[in-house]
């Protein structure tokens, strides 16, 4: 990993040999993804630029290694020429070349010498059941290791879904009781929830950008999921959303709407209920995101996922909208029946009005003034 704390982003970035151009655009899709206003980029360069690079630990747990594969090959940002620059990665059981007794003494040396001033990045469930037992490292249980690390963090940051609340290691009968950080480590401070299967890394990302420019965590919800990345509904931001809307559909994988990337809500898409940026950050370099590619949205970055919206390809309740069976020809005659309803409601409401106000009643402007006294002869 990287043993050069001391160097600031600028040293760092030069000996890789990334030029200023490189990295100002890199300053410029962090922005973006925060929602931020243009105008936040000269305050991010500036800050990322003097910024001497905090160290960063990375943990692994109960997990398939699936978020820690998603950083290593994102494209905004690369990890290799800004991410890992960024910080000083001092300990990632997947990418750090010492092993064994080298890699506990890293830990303990990061633990001893930045106590308080590290930022924890925790990836997988953390087994609960006979004390832990069921997830070991080095002799130490996962929940021993959560406990020491997270408790002395500047930062904590649960990336994915099993880090966030369990994931899949906690659907259905969890026989390891296992849990997310926040429940195996209550209270800790500054904790960020990436949810996702797995996380964006450009989500993640941002938030240690945040971090360092504003030295503190962006907005956040009720699940401690910051809201650039979690305050939208994907259904509003999809490209598809337009043929939902006419009641353009695909009916069968594989059909005319299939080919035509027309709405896949009736084939199970959970976009409807689930939050989160893919529509707009997207994967592979902003290439695509699953919807774009033809499956359907199985809301992986919502709580219990795996428990509260599967089966996957079981369509939703109706939801919001022209409903799911309309077709655009429909619409239209609901539109056109919709203004013919209202104009005819405006004619009978002057007709009544007229046939209530009596006959012999003088309109208002030729009543006699009560101020004049009395009508003139």
């Amino acid at each position: 990993m990287n043993a050069l704390p001391e160097l600031d982003l600028r040293s760092a970035l030069e000996a890789r040999g990334i030029s200023r151009r490189q990295f100002v655009k890199f300053c410029s899709t962090m922005v973006a993804t925060l929602a931020l206003p243009p105008r936040y980029l000269g305050a991010v360069v500036k800050a990322l630029d003097q910024r001497t690079r905090p160290v960063l630990v990375w943990l692994e747990f109960q997990d398939c290694a699936g978020n820690s594969e998603s950083m290593l090959r994102s494209g905004h940002p690369t990890v290799g020429d800004f991410v890992l620059e960024l910080f000083s990665w001092e300990y990632h059981e997947l990418l750090m070349a010492g092993a064994g007794k080298r890699a506990e003494e890293t830990l303990e040396r990061v633990l001893s010498e930045h106590k308080g001033e590290y930022i924890a990045v925790i990836e997988g469930a953390i087994p609960t059941a006979d004390g832990g037992v069921h997830c070991t490292i080095g002799g130490k249980t996962a929940l021993d290791i959560a406990q020491r690390v997270c408790s002395n963090a500047a930062v904590n940051i649960a990336v994915g879904a099993c880090a966030w609340d369990g994931g899949i290691v906690s659907a259905g009968p969890n026989p390891t009781e296992a849990v997310g950080l926040e429940k195996a480590v209550p209270g800790i401070k500054n904790l960020v929830n990436l949810g996702g299967c797995p996380h964006n890394p450009a989500n993640t990302a941002a938030v240690l950008v945040h971090y360092l420019t504003f030295h503190e965590m962006p907005a956040l919800d009720q699940y401690n999921r910051p809201l650039f990345a979690y305050g939208n509904i994907i259904h509003d931001q999809c490209e598809r959303r337009a043929h939902y809307d006419a009641g353009r559909y695909v009916e069968e994988w594989g059909d005319e709407g299939s080919r035509k990337g027309w709405c896949l809500y009736k084939m199970g898409c959970k976009g409807p209920e689930a939050t989160y940026n893919c529509p707009t950050v997207r994967w592979n370099e902003g290439t695509s995101w699953p919807v774009k590619s033809g499956h359907g949205c199985i809301a992986c970055a919502s709580p219990r996922f795996w428990d509260t919206k599967s089966p996957f390809y079981d369509r939703l309740p109706k939801v919001p909208g022209f409903g799911v069976d309309v077709k655009a020809s429909e619409i239209g005659w609901v539109a056109t029946g919709a203004v013919g309803v209202a104009m005819v409601a405006q004619v009978v409401g002057n007709i009544v009005r007229d046939n209530i106000r009596p006959k012999h009643e003088p309109a208002a402007e030729n009543k006699p003034s009560d101020a004049g006294g009395g009508p003139q002869a």
